[in-house]
């Protein structure tokens, strides 16, 4: 296990982020293939709440005392609720990228930390502090696969036949 490296994987993330989506015009980063599909912007709201909501309060709660509920998290049709898709993805990365700094600082901040205090949880098994560093990485790398495939829709959706790039899985 190595906190060092996801750490520095959770810092770098916004540098991969914000240069990839910052001049997208909305007509782009508000395209959805399908309806029940999320948006560019919809990926970047949730990472955005994810950070302030999930990872960063949850890992801190177990870090803290493993034994403290976890504040609920209700992500039942929560792009429609919260309204993502209407909001401007210039202020939605710039917070983005203000709440993950405030993470980093709190991180490295930490000291003498046992990443293997873990929380029960409601499914029976208990997730360790070190689990969820590596999952919130995790779960950076697969919204970049999301938005990936995104981008490949998009030059699919303006630029007629993409099977010539190759395969995206």
């Amino acid at each position: 296990m190595n906190a060092a490296a996801i750490i520095h994987r959770l810092e770098h993330y916004p540098a991969t982020l914000v240069p990839l989506l910052i001049s997208m015009p909305a007509e782009d980063y508000r395209w959805k293939p399908r309806a029940e599909d999320w948006s560019i912007l919809e990926v970047c709201c949730h990472l955005l709440d994810e950070e302030k909501e999930d990872f960063r309060p949850r890992l801190r709660s177990t870090l803290e005392d493993p034994a403290r509920e976890w504040p609920p998290l209700d992500l039942e049709k929560v792009a429609e609720r919260r309204g993502y898709n209407g909001r401007e993805l210039r202020q939605v990365l710039a917070m983005f990228v203000s709440e993950r700094a405030e993470s980093i600082i709190w991180l490295r901040g930490l000291k003498d930390v046992d990443y293997s205090r873990a929380y029960a949880h409601s499914s029976g098994r208990k997730i360790s502090g070190m689990d969820l560093l590596g999952s919130w990485a995790a779960h950076d790398a697969l919204h970049l696969r999301q938005i990936a495939k995104r981008l490949h829709g998009l030059a699919g959706r303006d630029g007629g036949e993409v099977g010539y790039a190759g395969d995206l899985n």
